[in-house]
């Protein structure tokens, strides 16, 4: 199983903690949403229940600020926001089972955490989406049919979106392995 040591989770916690204000509170527009990448990841580095707490709060204090500071619309929050701590504790708990399959940088290791991603990002998309489909109001005739087609024009982009962070964890997360083992000296 891979662990980091205590000061390299601090480290990285508040790394990913960053990149969850600095996506979620929509201060660019350029940077889409890395919540649910910062979720999967945390539960791959961290793993502790506590630290999804942590990440939960900081979403939940994240969004109130950008809602009631910055005006960013209240659209997405309604009775289905509570749905947000089953979805972000599916994709934690996918980030947690790929912590237990990694063997390093194999070909293994990238197929167990693309499967990590896909199940992770259903399971969480069903959760969340289903939720503020059926809940929020928003919907004036929910049907299974209707929730179906609302998926499937949806999801891809999430899918592509958090694929695309957890990309770039993983690139970032083997240049980090192979600076640490080279025996370079300067």
């Amino acid at each position: 199983m891979f662990t980091l040591s205590t000061k390299n989770q601090w480290l990285v916690g508040g790394v990913l903690l960053a990149a969850m204000l600095v996506t979620r509170a929509h201060v660019s527009d350029h940077l889409l949403d890395a919540s649910w990448a910062v979720f999967l990841l945390a539960g791959f580095y961290l793993r502790k229940v506590l630290a999804f707490g942590v990440f939960m709060a900081t979403a939940v204090a994240i969004d109130y600020m950008a809602i009631n500071q910055f005006g960013v619309s209240s659209f997405c929050v309604s009775q289905a926001y509570v749905a947000l701590v089953p979805a972000y504790g599916a994709l934690f708990m996918a980030g947690r089972w790929f912590a237990g399959q990694y063997q390093g940088e194999t070909l293994a290791s990238l197929g167990k955490l693309m499967l990590a991603v896909v199940i992770g990002f259903a399971v969480s998309e069903l959760i969340s989406s289903g939720s503020f489909y059926a809940l929020s109001g928003t919907v004036a005739d929910v049907s299974l049919a209707g929730f179906m087609e609302s998926l499937l024009k949806y999801a891809p982009h999430g899918l592509y979106i958090m694929s695309l962070y957890v990309t770039i964890a993983a690139l970032l997360h083997v240049a980090v392995r192979q600076v640490t083992r080279s025996d370079v000296t300067v």
